[in-house]
């Protein structure tokens, strides 16, 4: 509200213009606007993050009915986003279609007469920034009225920002006007510029005493408030970084902006322009992080963003070591933020610890001739710096990861061979150790020998078969085993266990390819990966939430993996599983489970039928429901209908048998597929008139009467 009001010379010319014949009907929406903008700002003071979000949505809800219902003052207020369209429309008839890059001239009266009464309104709002935001919102329609008006008006609105007093709030002004320039007329380089330089000036502000006071009020300190800049900047960078030529990169480096400047600045540069360009002059940027004021930004940040360029792009060869001894410099006098005292010998190891970890990890990735590798003399003995254990493993089950994905042919290359045995038994000696010192610690003190012996052999082949299961040829045989051992390691309660060989199935399937051989041919592999799902999904039913991950977590990952997953053209296998993952939430959402394991508490236990876990289960059904309907509308093609038509009985089948059809929605939802399935005449007539047959013998049982009610609504399609 204390921003300034500055009205610029446009805003006076058109509100003048407009006040001199403003009619009652104007001045009536004039007043209706200011009471809707005060009742706004008053309904949005003390409002939680969650709420404020929530709010937002409503009112972009509330824009769409606004304008439907032809509240134009309402829709003015909340933002501006169908002005455009709405123009250029004016500007279509029967016999004129309007071009993509038409000229003002193609533009009737109306049209322009409509844009400039919306650019009078806005001239008319008293606010700097709400004024600035609508404006800039409806900058596209200056093509309506002058093939010069963008041009003219970025540079105004580049100006106009210089009044916004916070630095904050300017940098994200200036951030969305580069936004909509790029979308409307990127080859408008100047305006970037200049905001950016704008920028340079306003930033110094962050030191001054207005900000560090109002800093001080809000109990926010400068490591906190620096970064909230960098999404603005990184996006002003990347405007004028996007197809720039070398000189202007070369400019921001060499005029001195950058030089002496602030570490966030630096890294917002990093960050944009393309690696080569950052790769090529490395040591150059390495003497600016020197040089720049690291103040609530540390250089060991640059350093990442630096390396984050150098991983795409190579530096000089001679710059190489010079470049690895400057980083090490910061890197060795990090502080371990367990620690917190000054550097130390801990500390010292951790950084060490945390810096070899993550060159091996790079050197895998990228170098996956193994016998070479492996043969460097160093190598071998570079695992055992490794002091801490778990650090040690995670290392060597990187590279064995690393070599089971890349290494395409059988090797009897010895080297190979025993590199891999010491990784191997590497891993092998902390299973084994964690498995007979921690579950003895907790439990064998309570437990007969015999029982203690029964149970070290359990653990143990759940530990053999997890470290194994990778080494294994078919990835088929290797999601099965990991299917199968999770299903043994459930049924004597090794929870943790199960879901160790869960997670790790799951995160297997991205790589089943599409052609998979069998008996010498090539098959694909879709129909195998089908029977996999629903094997898996009907062990997920009995499997218990973690209670540190949430409900339902290993069904939301997969999920997650089936959508990402690229499937063949014009397959319907993903309806289909997704289809059984409906059958599996519906089972979930019963109060006592089909089945159980002895002994093992499933979510029926654990939640109680509790209203939260049901919500969830619905918001699944849901996003897996739109999912299914949104394939069905791709299929409305002739070549397609076929398909369109089984699917969408298939779905009414599963709905019909796992729904509760007296929900409103859902019934209305299966007589709509019901429809969709004889709508071409693709439907096989057999097979609809006895499923109608068995709803109506439905219908008879107790409860069953929203059925009689359904099948009423379920005409047979008759051919001529």
């Amino acid at each position: 509200k204390n921003h300034l009001r500055n009205v610029n010379l446009f805003s006076l010319g058109r509100a003048g213009t407009a006040t001199s014949a403003m009619s009652e009907k104007v001045r009536t929406r004039l007043e209706e606007l200011d009471d809707l903008e005060e009742g706004s700002q008053k309904e949005l003071l003390n409002l939680t993050q969650q709420d404020y979000v929530n709010r937002i949505e409503e009112l972009n809800q509330s824009l769409k009915d606004a304008w439907a219902s032809d509240q134009k003052v309402k829709a003015l207020k909340i933002v501006i986003q169908l002005v455009y369209e709405r123009i250029f429309s004016m500007c279509v008839d029967n016999r004129n279609v309007l071009p993509d890059h038409f000229s003002p001239e193609n533009t009737n009266d109306t049209a322009k007469e409509t844009c400039l009464n919306w650019f009078f309104k806005i001239a008319s709002i008293r606010e700097l920034i709400p004024r600035f935001y609508v404006e800039a919102s409806i900058l596209k329609c200056n093509r309506f009225l002058s093939k010069t008006g963008i041009s003219e008006c970025l540079p105004r609105l580049t100006c106009m920002i210089r009044g916004i007093g916070d630095p904050l709030v300017s940098v994200y002004a200036r951030a969305y006007l580069c936004r909509v320039g790029m979308e409307v007329a990127p080859h408008l380089k100047e305006s970037l510029n200049k905001n950016f330089f704008d920028f340079l000036l306003t930033f110094k502000q962050i030191h001054g005493d207005t900000v560090q006071n109002q800093l001080v009020v809000q109990g926010v300190d400068l490591p906190s408030y620096l970064p909230l800049y960098s999404p603005a900047m990184d996006w002003i960078f990347q405007c004028i970084s996007y197809h720039a030529p070398e000189v202007t990169a070369r400019e921001l480096q060499c005029d001195g902006h950058l030089r002496g400047g602030t570490a966030l600045l630096l890294n917002s540069v990093m960050s944009a322009f393309r690696a080569e360009f950052i790769a090529t002059r490395s040591m150059d940027f390495i003497g600016m992080i020197k040089e720049c004021d690291e103040s609530g930004f540390p250089k060991h940040l640059l350093f990442r963003s630096l390396g984050l360029n150098l991983a795409l792009a190579d530096p000089p060869e001679s710059d190489r070591l010079q470049i690895l001894n400057e980083a090490w410099k910061v890197i060795t006098k990090l502080k371990n933020p367990q620690v917190g005292d000054c550097l130390d010998f801990k500390s010292t190891a951790f950084c060490l610890s945390y810096a070899l970890q993550l060159i091996i990890k790079k050197v895998i990735a990228h170098f996956h001739d193994f016998s070479v590798l492996f043969s460097v003399e160093k190598f071998l003995p570079f695992l055992d710096m490794f002091q801490k254990e778990s650090v040690r493993v995670e290392v060597c089950k990187c590279i064995m990861e690393a070599f089971i994905k890349h290494q395409q042919e059988p090797t009897k290359d010895p080297v190979i061979l025993n590199a891999l045995l010491h990784v191997c038994k590497t891993m092998h000696d902390s299973v084994k150790n964690w498995v007979f010192s921690q579950v003895s610690k907790t439990w064998f003190c309570r437990l007969h020998p015999c029982d203690v012996f029964a149970i070290n052999g359990q653990l143990a082949c759940v530990a053999y078969c997890f470290i194994t299961i990778p080494s294994l040829a078919g990835i088929f045989t290797r999601l099965n085993l990991y299917l199968h051992s999770g299903q043994v390691a459930l049924a004597n309660q090794c929870l943790s266990q199960a879901d160790a060989f869960f997670k790790a199935a799951i995160s297997l399937v991205p790589e089943v390819p599409k052609m998979i051989n069998i008996d010498g041919k090539m098959r694909p592999s879709e129909a195998f990966l089908m029977e996999f799902l629903c094997n898996f999904f009907s062990t997920l039913l009995i499997v218990p939430d973690h209670p540190e991950h949430g409900v339902l977590f290993l069904v939301r990952e997969l999920l997650n993996v089936i959508q990402d997953y690229t499937w063949e053209d014009n397959s319907d296998e993903k309806i289909r599983i997704y289809t059984c993952v409906l059958h599996l939430l519906a089972a979930m959402s019963q109060e006592t489970f089909l089945y159980h394991i002895d002994k093992v508490d499933s979510n029926d236990s654990l939640y109680g039928g509790d209203s939260k876990f049901l919500a969830e289960n619905n918001k699944l059904c849901e996003t897996v429901m739109a999912q299914i309907l949104e394939h069905l509308k791709t299929l409305a093609k002739d070549e397609a209908l076929k398909r369109q038509s089984l699917l969408g009985l298939s779905f009414f089948n599963s709905i019909l048998a796992h729904g509760d059809l007296r929900n409103n929605k859902l019934n209305q939802l299966s007589v709509n597929l019901w429809h969709l399935a004889q709508r071409h005449g693709c439907a096989d007539t057999r097979t609809m008139v006895k499923t109608l047959e068995y709803i109506k013998k439905r219908s008879k049982q107790p409860d069953m009467n929203h059925l009689t009610e359904l099948a009423l609504r379920l005409p047979l399609q008759t051919r001529t």
